[in-house]
């Protein structure tokens, strides 16, 4: 399918959103069919389409970023039939936070328990497994390059995601090791969905590239507000609870800037994040210093430097004008969210 035709002149980023899940929900329903009965159930409630009982659903599905990233790059590179890249995408996205909020112990996502918390732990990590070895079987016909693109990015998620666990027993964590993390637990995913929308094109190897950074950039800069919903989120937005990066003590980059920031308030961070047990009150003073550090401030900087980089990197791509706009959009949105 050509995607060339199907976004109009200016959308607004709910619109574009909305096309993606359309144009890619039918063949991710498919995919997802070709499952064993018991691991088809269990994806099936965690997309929302289905209830805990295994009937249909209307939970959300969650926003369709990666895929629109992958569809509008092959429109703003000349088109090409980008579904199946579109699909991978947002299955190994699942994949990961599948085994995400196993790791987190987070009870809720997207405004209903998730997955672990309904079916176990056990039966949650293999439905992740299988999500992501039918992402590289939708993708296989895709070709080499692209099954690299994804596979390479895949790991990058996986190491990030060590870190990230990794911070967590950890009070000597510096800003760049956290951004590092960052760069591989999201950006990596997001810089591999436009890599893949420009190679379904057929793009050239230097805009090609320039795009993959585009998305690099966005993936970072998605973080930083992803970490700042993490503490300040509303939960009736977010579908987590307020405080919840908090809770788990998480080394977030909000958090590990106020660590690091050598004030007092970030010395009063570091005490509280050593204490037994963070009741609600140390929660809602340990955001407060999160904030009085400059960590919070320093976040949203970042977000914006990065969204500013990613734009550079986007108009050196030399993308098709419309799909130029959509992923302005986008990027726009990523930035400037509230869950």
């Amino acid at each position: 399918m050509s995607t060339v035709e199907t976004i109009g002149d200016v959308r607004t980023a709910g619109e574009i959103l909305a096309w993606s899940r359309t144009s890619v929900e039918p063949a991710l329903r498919a995919a997802v069919d070709t499952l064993p009965g018991s691991l088809r159930r269990i994806a099936g409630y965690h997309f929302g389409w289905l209830d805990e009982r295994g009937k249909p659903g209307d939970g959300d599905g969650g926003k369709a970023l990666r895929p629109a990233l992958v569809l509008l790059c092959a429109e703003a590179m000349g088109g090409g039939d980008a579904i199946p890249a579109a699909v991978a995408v947002e299955l190994v996205h699942n994949f990961s936070l599948l085994h995400d909020d196993v790791m987190d112990g987070d009870t809720t996502r997207r405004h209903r328990a998730t997955a672990w918390h309904v079916f176990g732990t056990g039966a949650a990590i293999l439905t992740g497994d299988a999500l992501l070895t039918l992402a590289m079987d939708v993708l296989a016909d895709s070709g080499q390059p692209s099954l690299r693109v994804l596979s390479a990015a895949v790991q990058d998620l996986v190491e990030g995601q060590i870190a990230d666990l990794s911070f967590e027993q950890r009070m000597d964590v510096t800003v760049p090791e956290c951004v590092r993390m960052a760069e591989g637990k999201t950006g990596a995913l997001l810089g591999a969905s436009c890599a893949l929308g420009a190679l379904a094109a057929g793009a050239e190897t230097e805009r090609a590239g320039e795009l993959r950074l585009f998305g690099d950039q966005l993936g970072l800069a998605f973080q930083f507000i992803d970490d700042l919903l993490g503490i300040w989120g509303d939960p009736s937005v977010t579908g987590k609870p307020v405080h919840n990066d908090l809770r788990s003590r998480k080394k977030s980059l909000p958090v590990v800037s106020a660590l690091t920031s050598g004030t007092p308030a970030g010395r009063e961070l570091a005490e509280l994040y050593h204490a037994a047990e963070l009741t609600e009150a140390g929660l809602v003073r340990a955001a407060e210093l999160v904030e009085l550090a400059g960590g919070r401030a320093w976040s949203r900087v970042q977000a914006d430097d990065l969204l500013g980089e990613a734009r550079s990197r986007l108009r050196a791509a030399r993308p098709e004008s419309r799909a130029a706009t959509g992923l302005e959009t986008l990027a726009q949105l990523a930035t400037h969210r509230d869950h």
